[in-house]
């Protein structure tokens, strides 16, 4: 019997240890894709990372969940340009897109909107602390910011409420490509983050702004390259949500209920998963539309 133990021990230490590789591997690759001959994004656990190449070096786009990602995000910029990173943006405050910030040298120029600073240390205030203070946001603005570096031109708008109060959208002038860090989840289904100031209700009108924008080519935050269209899709599929948010608190619908409606929209959207944490999915995004819909954040079924 002991024998027999001991092997089930050793059994179950192999595949801990191989889940444990798996992880690793999982968050340690980031793999590049070309947008265009000046801009590529990174994939990889966590937000997708837009590249700019300048004549100056690199412009990087949010940096992934950990600081060894981070580290890839920074040495692949640096590959991809032939340059140091000059600066980073940060398109909003959740850790899957700025916890790799400590990754690059205290003093980078590191930009983001006045919320996005102020929802870091709110919402995240243990992380920014100690050596990652120091790769907070120096540089912050409320709704419109231009930079010219290296022969390209960065424009940055804050076009409104949507994924939380303070997302920027980041216009690749030249090279007509946007990154719209998570106001777009391309065929996923999205974080609506109602306690940051997020909206399903004013994610759709500031959408409309981004459509104003010049550009074809689209970086969304999570799911693959897609267009102007794949940004008209997505925002189809707000509408019908918040349709549904509207006529449960019209009609006095219980959270339950509301649960049960079916979609039209959302075919062919994945759900985003993690374990412990959240688990973006239809139910999910049902019970934000119904949270804001009826004012019941923070009460009986709150919570993202």
């Amino acid at each position: 019997m002991g024998r027999w133990l001991r092997w089930g021990v050793v059994a179950v230490l192999v595949l801990i240890a191989a889940a444990g590789i798996a992880i690793y591997w999982q968050v340690a690759t980031v793999e590049a894709e070309r947008v265009t001959d000046d801009v590529h994004v990174l994939f990889g656990a966590g937000g997708n990372v837009g590249v700019l190449a300048t004549e100056r070096g690199a412009v990087v786009v949010d940096t992934l969940t950990f600081r060894m990602q981070g580290e890839r995000v920074r040495e692949q910029a640096e590959q991809l340009t032939g340059g140091p990173v000059q600066m980073v943006i940060n398109t909003h405050h959740h850790g899957d897109h700025t916890h790799g910030n400590p990754a690059f040298p205290a003093g980078t120029r590191i930009v983001s909107t006045v919320r996005t600073r102020s929802n870091m240390l709110a919402f995240d205030g243990d992380f920014w602390t100690g050596a990652a203070a120091e790769t907070l946001p120096t540089e912050t603005f409320e709704r419109n910011h231009e930079i010219a570096i290296g022969g390209k031109t960065i424009r940055m708008v804050h076009p409104g409420r949507g994924h939380t109060d303070g997302d920027l959208v980041v216009l690749f002038v030249e090279d007509r490509v946007v990154h719209l860090g998570d106001l777009l989840f391309n065929n996923r289904y999205p974080n609506i983050d109602l306690e940051a100031g997020g909206s399903i209700q004013a994610w759709i009108a500031t959408l409309d702004r981004v459509l104003a924008l010049d550009f074809d080519r689209v970086i969304p935050g999570h799911g693959v390259v897609t267009d102007r269209a794949g940004v008209e899709k997505f925002q189809h599929f707000l509408r019908e949500l918040w349709s549904v948010g509207q006529e449960a608190a019209r009609e006095g619908r219980s959270l339950e209920e509301t649960l049960s409606q079916e979609l039209e929209t959302d075919a062919g959207y994945q759900a985003m998963v993690i374990p412990g944490i959240l688990r973006l999915d239809r139910e999910f995004v049902l019970r934000r539309a119904w949270e804001e819909a009826t004012g019941a954040v923070g009460r009986a079924g709150g919570g993202s």
